[in-house]
């Protein structure tokens, strides 16, 4: 069997310590993916992100699977990807991917390559003047205000004309303001799951009542989603779009505008939850893929 590591986090990894509420989801990945795994020849193994490099001794392949904590350790999370990568073990997705992913400046890049995006702001800390100045630029009346380095929607906020937030307050991060879209309530958020550049299965995410995140944290709903030709363009123009050639696996977050296009809200190539509920195949397509990227790596 050939040992591929399968990185996680403390907070998402069964044992005896508390839990990240969506930890579930490292189950449900877990679950569809090892079977398919060892169909095919390979063990795969969970391993915290931080555990001394030995632990990874044997690994061909380290798949970046729930290590959803690293938007607070940045550099210490690239500096293990690079120490892996220096074993020869192949990292998925690479070291030069994830820092360009990471920060949500990548969708500058992306922009600049004619790809529809969400209007953005960029601050190195925002500001409540920096919010109202937002609203009026955006013409809109309630904007989200995101970290440029973060994940799942932690730390986010949502701030409307009526409740600004306090004098003094600030984001505390590098940061990006954007027009709340009224589609991410009425309609939802679109996913479009990639293996190897391919599509494998489409996903609607739908926030709970009352909120607008879409992530189960908060109650948020997923669903199957069958992208019409139009919009599976739009997802597959994204990833004709990227720096690079097609990752080995990629989820494209979009949503759409009021002009009814969709544009791109993320695009996740370092952890992504891949959503194997709405992708029966996934666990075979990765392991395909896996297999694929091994054999190019020999």
């Amino acid at each position: 069997m050939i040992r591929i590591a399968f990185l996680a986090c403390a907070d998402t990894l069964p044992g005896p310590g508390p839990r990240r509420g969506d930890a579930f989801e490292h189950d449900l990945e877990i679950a569809a993916l090892r079977p398919a795994f060892e169909a095919a020849g390979l063990d795969l193994v969970e391993i915290d992100w931080r555990a001394p490099l030995e632990t990874f001794d044997g690994a061909a392949l380290a798949l970046l699977g729930t290590a959803w904590d690293y938007q607070d350790y940045p550099k210490d999370f690239l500096a293990k990807l690079d120490a892996l990568a220096g074993k020869g073990i192949t990292v998925c997705n690479p070291p030069e991917i994830v820092r360009w992913n990471a920060d949500k400046g990548y969708l500058l890049d992306l922009s600049e390559r004619d790809v529809p995006v969400i209007p953005t702001i960029w601050h190195d800390d925002a500001g409540r003047a920096d919010i109202a100045a937002a609203l009026d630029r955006f013409e809109t009346d309630r904007v989200v205000v995101k970290r440029r380095v973060g994940a799942g929607a932690l730390g986010q906020h949502s701030f409307s004309r009526d409740a600004l937030p306090d004098t003094d307050w600030h984001m505390g991060h590098a940061s990006l303001i954007q027009p709340f879209l009224a589609s991410v309530v009425e309609e939802g958020e679109f996913t479009f799951v990639f293996i190897d550049g391919e599509f494998s299965h489409g996903v609607l995410k739908q926030a709970a009542v009352g909120d607008y995140r879409i992530q189960s944290l908060y109650g948020g709903k997923e669903s199957v989603f069958a992208p019409n030709t139009a919009d599976l363009a739009s997802a597959r123009a994204v990833i004709s779009a990227l720096p690079f050639t097609a990752p080995l696996y990629a989820r494209i977050d979009m949503a759409r505008l009021p002009s009814g296009e969709l544009a791109v809200m993320e695009a996740e190539m370092i952890e992504p939850y891949l959503y194997p509920e709405q992708g029966p195949d996934l666990g075979e397509r990765l392991a395909k893929a896996v297999l694929s990227r091994l054999e190019r790596s020999a």
